[in-house]
């Protein structure tokens, strides 16, 4: 008996030290939770609002392309059910001049994304080799405007183009021996029979001084990857000053992404597949404070393109993959 009271006075005695421990505890626990929801809000309050209004529009390469991704285990060539919730532009390539893509084209307008037509192998045939820049050398098709017309024609662009956001001409076109004329013909052409829609060249980054743009064109930009944040590289800059020398009153930039990772290239510079969430978080800041960009476009969305070993960006980590919807989010309004 006396034992069991004994025993209750010691529980009893000690009963407010059990309570302040487990106030203790409640407390550290509280905090811990508080600690990391703040986190996340800081997160979150960190990411850049758009500030640049010109900044619309967003997107990747190798959209519909017939490239099928060989890392995945589907038969796919068509990505745009997975970039269409962060994106409204897509590229969409064209072969030939009787190519129909109105299903294609249909397709993206369902998802409210709009096509960039892919239109190097319209207008321009490999021809041989050279020297100079990429060593291959193209040249502009005799045919031009018959293939162009009829692909017009075709696809009845002379009476709906309301699918369309640009037409990309040329592939790196100073790079790839394509001379001034012949893409000023190109794209005088088009833009004489469709004036409306914005023409855009890319040209890739050793070209970029050497580079001639057309007053038909409406959208340049150019390529330079494997940079942990273009807005610090002093090559990066330079290109884009030189570029922006080279611009007209009513041409607007395209800020092309590094949207992929090549292990040995991105590599040796120092930058891992994790850190490409800082490199997107890096273009799109610049993109923010360059005025004259309207838009970014990734490179490339599925695997294996280029080289084997190249993860697109759909083959990235999450961590890389949330920082690209929150930047297309942003810039889209999606």
């Amino acid at each position: 008996m006396n034992g069991g009271i004994q025993t209750s006075i010691r529980l009893i005695a000690n009963e407010p030290i059990m309570k302040s421990t487990s106030i203790v505890f409640l407390f550290l626990c509280f905090a811990l939770i508080s600690c990391k929801k703040k986190t996340e809000e800081e997160i979150q309050e960190a990411f850049p609002e758009k500030t640049n209004p010109n900044l619309v529009h967003f997107g990747y390469t190798l959209v519909d392309v017939y490239w099928d991704d060989p890392t995945d285990d589907t038969d796919k060539i068509n990505y745009i059910d997975e970039v269409a919730p962060f994106s409204n532009i897509a590229d969409l390539l064209v072969i030939s001049p009787e190519d129909d893509i109105r299903e294609r084209l249909t397709l993206m307008q369902s998802y409210d994304v709009k096509g960039v037509l892919h239109l190097h192998e319209l207008f321009f045939e490999l021809v041989g080799t050279t020297e100079s820049m990429s060593g291959s050398d193209y040249d502009l098709r005799t045919d031009y405007k018959e293939r162009w017309d009829t692909f017009i024609s075709t696809n009845e662009f002379d009476t709906d183009i309301s699918a369309l956001g640009c037409f990309y001409l040329g592939e790196e076109p100073t790079w790839n021996s394509i001379s001034t004329e012949d893409f000023t013909a190109a794209s005088d052409y088009i833009k004489a029979t469709i004036p409306s829609i914005p023409i855009l060249l890319v040209e890739a980054y050793p070209a970029v001084e050497a580079l001639e743009v057309p007053a038909s064109v409406d959208w340049i930009g150019f390529d330079h990857y494997f940079l942990a944040d273009p807005a610090t590289n002093s090559d990066f800059q330079a290109e884009l000053t030189d570029l922006k020398s080279k611009k007209l009153d009513h041409q607007d930039l395209i800020l092309v992404l590094d949207a992929h990772y090549i292990p040995f290239a991105h590599g040796s510079s120092g930058i891992s597949k994790l850190d490409m969430d800082v490199v997107a978080r890096n273009y799109y800041k610049l993109a923010n404070a360059e005025t004259d960009v309207v838009g970014m476009i990734g490179y490339h969305w599925p695997s294996g393109f280029d080289f084997a070993s190249a993860i697109g960006a759909r083959g990235l980590p999450s961590n890389v993959l949330s920082e690209h919807k929150r930047i297309g989010k942003a810039i889209t309004g999606k």
